[in-house]
C-alpha cells in the first residue's frame, strides 16, 4: 500500500462488485452504489484479471458478488433476529452501511487509516452521505489491536453483532486470523462472521485452473500484497469449533454460485475460494 492510497487489492475487488453490475446477467448481488463509488473505472475488469482465462476470471467475479451477497442477506437476516450492529472488517470501498435502511443499528468500518481517508474523500467527491448510524474505526495494525480499536469506536461487547470479513483473511497471517476469530466468538452478546478463505494452491495441482490461481498470487504479490494464509475446510473448521463457535458453515465457490442459480464450469470442491458462515449462541 502506497501512503495515501488505497489496497491495490481493495480497488480491485470494487472494481469486480462495479464491473458485474454491467457485464453479468443474471446479476448475483445488486449494488446501486458500486459504480458510484469507484468512478469511471468501475465498467473494466480488474487490474489483476489482464491477460487471465476469461472464465477463470467470470467466475471469481462472480464469487466476489456472491460473496456479497450472502453477506448481505447475513446482516439482513441478523438484524431481523435482533443484531444492533454490524462490523464490516477490511471495508475498503464496500457500501453496505450506505445502503442499510435500519436507523437503529450501528455500523463500524474498520480498516487501513489511508484507505479510510481515501474513502471519505470518494465518497465526498460523488455526493454518497455518510450515514448518521457509521462509525468510521481507522486501525493501523502496527499500532493498535482490533480490540482497543473498536472498544474507542464504541462496539459495544454486551450486544449482539455481525461481522463481515472478506477478501482479506488471505492477506494476513495465521496469527493475526486465529486472533481475530478468537475475538469475535468471545464478542458477549451472540455473534456471527462471514468470511473467505483460500486452499491451499498445492492442494489444486490436479486443477486445471491451479496454475491461474498461482498466477494471481504472483500479480498481488507483486503489488506488496502477497497472499499469506491458506487453509482447508477441516483445518478452519476445527480452528472455528475451538475458539468457540458452535455453527460452522463452509462453502466452495462452486456450491456458493448454484445458491443463486449461477452454473460455472465443474472444479474440483476442494479447491479455491470459500465461504464460511459461523456464529455462537
Amino acid at each position: 500500500m502506497q501512503v495515501g492510497q488505497p489496497s491495490r487489492t481493495a480497488m480491485a475487488v470494487a472494481r469486480a462488485r462495479a464491473h458485474h453490475q454491467v457485464v453479468d446477467e443474471p446479476r448475483v448481488f445488486t449494488d446501486p452504489l458500486a459504480l458510484q463509488i469507484i468512478g469511471e473505472s468501475g465498467s473494466q475488469a480488474s487490474e489483476f484479471d489482464n491477460g487471465l482465462d476469461q472464465d477463470l476470471a467470470r467466475r471469481r467475479r462472480l464469487f466476489i458478488a456472491a460473496r456479497s451477497r450472502f453477506a448481505d442477506d447475513t446482516v439482513a437476516d441478523g438484524i431481523a433476529r435482533g443484531a444492533g450492529q454490524v462490523v464490516i472488517l477490511g471495508a475498503g470501498l464496500d457500501t453496505t452501511a450506505y445502503r442499510n435502511t435500519h436507523e437503529d443499528v450501528r455500523f463500524f468500518e474498520v480498516d487501513h487509516p489511508d484507505t479510510q481517508e481515501w474513502k471519505r474523500r470518494r465518497l465526498s467527491e460523488t455526493g454518497i452521505a455518510i450515514p448518521s448510524s457509521l462509525t468510521f474505526a481507522p486501525i493501523d495494525f502496527e499500532q493498535s489491536t482490533l480490540a482497543d480499536g473498536l472498544a474507542e469506536a464504541g462496539l459495544d461487547r454486551a450486544r449482539s453483532a455481525v461481522f463481515i470479513w472478506l477478501g482479506v483473511v488471505m492477506y494476513l497471517t495465521r496469527a493475526s486470523v486465529e486472533d481475530t476469530l478468537r475475538y469475535i466468538a468471545g464478542h458477549g452478546g451472540s455473534a456471527e462472521v462471514v468470511f473467505d478463505y483460500l486452499y491451499p494452491v498445492s492442494s489444486t495441482l490436479h486443477d486445471p485452473a491451479a496454475g491461474q490461481q498461482q498466477a494471481r498470487a504472483d500479480r498481488v504479490a507483486a503489488v506488496g500484497e502477497p497472499w499469506l494464509s491458506f487453509f482447508t475446510a477441516d483445518e478452519i473448521r476445527g480452528n472455528l469449533l475451538s475458539f468457540g463457535f458452535d455453527r460452522v458453515e463452509d462453502r466452495s465457490a462452486t456450491q456458493l454460485l448454484a445458491t443463486y442459480g449461477i452454473r460455472t464450469t465443474a472444479r474440483p470442491m476442494n479447491s479455491g475460494p470459500h465461504l464460511i458462515h459461523a456464529g455462537t449462541a
